[in-house]
């Protein structure tokens, strides 16, 4: 799958093996296993408390797991963490970057915090990429949502990742500006060797923007696959009707 020939291509982008996640008696997270190749794009989906923002924690090195194990290229999280999170990173638009910084201000203190090389001529390229050459010295709380989107991806891309995890990126965001985010996705997925991790609400950018749907409810995978086949498989209409069947009836389609 991938394109320029860079590393094994046979070797996950992220490999997730029998994680769980428990606070006290609760288990948030119950023994899931899923992979991201190369160049795809791979959807989780489900209701709130299905699991999934405790998912990317765990694959972000904030939550650690209480079971399972978690590969970012074949590089293990849990004893190797700063080698596997060196092409990792991460935007949400619940995630803000700090408002009382400029655009400039935000990306150079990340690529910094990155150790980025060469990050002057970086950060130029993606304000370029990102039609952000006109705000860099605009403070990123004073810009509309879809600004802040914009930014909070050129931040996610400072490193040149290998690994994107998306919560909900195009949240507040009119169906423009999401519709150019969503371009802008597909593109970075498709050249080089990466894998883009994306979570939505939102059923019609699911089925337009992603390779392969994961249904999440009450920690547990219950279905995968192709977002414009598997509604059918199921008996359903379109991807939203499965959504909420999932939602409501989980049990129902365990195992289907």
């Amino acid at each position: 799958m991938g394109r320029d020939g860079e590393g094994d291509l046979s070797i996950d982008i992220l490999s997730v093996a029998g994680l769980r996640k428990e606070y006290g008696a609760t288990t948030a997270v119950d023994n899931i296993s899923f992979n991201v190749g190369v160049n795809e794009i791979v959807g989780l989906v489900g209701p709130n408390g299905a699991g999934k923002t405790s998912t990317i924690n765990m694959i972000l090195g904030v939550l650690e797991p209480t079971a399972g194990a978690i590969a970012i290229e074949g590089i293990d999280l849990a004893t190797a963490r700063s080698r596997a999170l060196l092409h990792t990173n991460f935007a949400a638009v619940y995630a803000p970057l700090p408002g009382n910084l400029t655009v400039m201000e935000n990306l150079r203190v990340f690529g910094l915090l990155y150790g980025v090389a060469g990050l002057a001529g970086r950060i130029e390229e993606l304000l370029r990429q990102y039609d952000l050459e006109t705000f860099r010295h605009a403070k990123c709380g004073a810009l509309s949502s879809g600004e802040q989107t914009r930014v909070s991806l050129a931040k996610a891309m400072l490193n040149a990742p290998r690994l994107l995890l998306l919560d909900e990126p195009t949240a507040s965001i009119d169906p423009s500006a999401a519709r150019a985010i969503r371009a802008r996705i597909r593109a970075f997925a498709g050249q080089g060797r990466a894998g883009v991790l994306w979570t939505s609400h939102n059923m019609h950018e699911v089925a337009d923007v992603c390779d392969r749907v994961l249904f999440m409810s009450r920690g547990k995978i219950l279905l995968e696959g192709d977002p414009r086949t598997l509604p059918a498989r199921h008996g359903k209409a379109t991807l939203e009707d499965l959504f909420v069947a999932v939602a409501r009836e989980p049990l129902t389609l365990h195992g289907e």
